[in-house]
């Protein structure tokens, strides 16, 4: 695992709310909350990679992604056990209220 993933009970919920404010960041979870664990290339779009990795770091700090090396890549996937756990419900009425994708 790469580091500053936070311990389950050490995610806050202003942190969470606060990754999840943008609206690229807040696509990347609607991508990953099918289960699916990606690589970083597949979730980047038509953003400069600098920007896709400080999207990550928010993500991955506030306890939203797991983020882990495989070869040159990087696996990324959703922490929905973790907060359902921390936060039941609200990843549910997030993602409720997202539109679908097209």
């Amino acid at each position: 695992m790469i580091a500053n993933h936070p311990e389950r009970e050490q995610i806050r919920l202003e942190n969470v709310l606060f990754a999840l404010g943008n609206p690229l960041r807040l696509e990347i979870v609607q991508t990953l909350a099918n289960g699916d664990e990606l690589a970083c290339g597949r979730l980047r779009k038509d953003v400069a990679k600098s920007t896709m990795t400080h999207h990550w770091r928010v993500l991955r700090d506030s306890g939203v992604i797991w983020q882990r090396p495989q070869g040159r890549e990087n696996l990324i996937s959703l922490r929905r056990e973790d907060l359902d756990a921390r936060f039941p419900g609200l990843l549910a009425a997030i993602l409720q209220l997202m539109p679908e994708e097209e």
